[in-house]
């Protein structure tokens, strides 16, 4: 799968303007664009489901209809044919993302989990999506690969069937992961930590390498 929607996305995040630094993160993007593939939204409402200010709700629509992916209306903000697009890439690679209840690898009240698509052998020991989802405010992250039939975390279990069997039963049930299939459990004090620690945890697994 070709890795444009990553590079588009990171464009629209990085890309330099007059004032101060955007305060946003591609993952407040991914978030707009998920919303926006669902139903129109006007920009109060994507300030509230954001959590951010207003200024930069402005320029995060600003970004995504100069790129092409919605533009806007007296209705609100709608997603374009080239932003459905995108999202569909992204989602033929992020395949599924869910809240899950705490087990043995969870660190705190309010976990996600997501499933990466085919991105086993991009996993080394699972520090780099750990690191990752740390830095955007969440507790940890445990990394998963489906590897041969079974689960594994790199340096910490072979089996995690016999060894974390409520995490797995969670897993195999929500996620349903095929071979090399990568899973990222993240832990948060809230629930906005943890999903945006799991999406940037998973955003380590996808680069133009494919």
């Amino acid at each position: 799968m070709p890795s444009t929607f990553k590079q588009i996305l990171d464009k629209i995040t990085t890309e330099k303007a007059p004032g101060p630094s955007p305060a946003f993160s591609v993952f407040h993007v991914l978030r707009a664009i998920e919303l926006l593939a669902e139903k129109t939204i006007g920009r109060s409402r994507l300030t509230e489901e954001l959590k951010v200010g207003e200024g930069t709700i402005r320029t995060i629509i600003s970004r995504l209809k100069d790129a092409g992916l919605i533009k806007t209306s007296k209705l609100g903000c709608i997603i374009t044919d080239k932003g459905l697009k995108l999202w569909d890439e992204y989602k033929a690679v992020f395949r599924k993302k869910v809240e899950i209840e705490e087990n043995e690898l969870t660190l705190a009240n309010h976990n996600f989990a997501i499933l990466v698509k085919n991105r086993g052998h991009k996993v080394e020991s699972g520090m780099k999506q750990r690191d990752a989802a740390i830095i955007v405010g969440a507790r940890g992250a445990t990394t998963i690969i489906f590897k041969e039939g079974r689960l594994i975390i790199p340096y910490v279990s072979n089996d995690v069937a016999e060894d974390f069997p409520k995490a797995t039963n969670q897993i195999i049930s929500l996620l349903q992961p095929e071979e090399n299939d990568v899973i990222v459990i993240v832990s948060g004090d809230g629930s906005e930590k943890a999903e945006y620690g799991a999406l940037a945890a998973a955003w380590t697994l996808v680069n133009d390498g494919g």
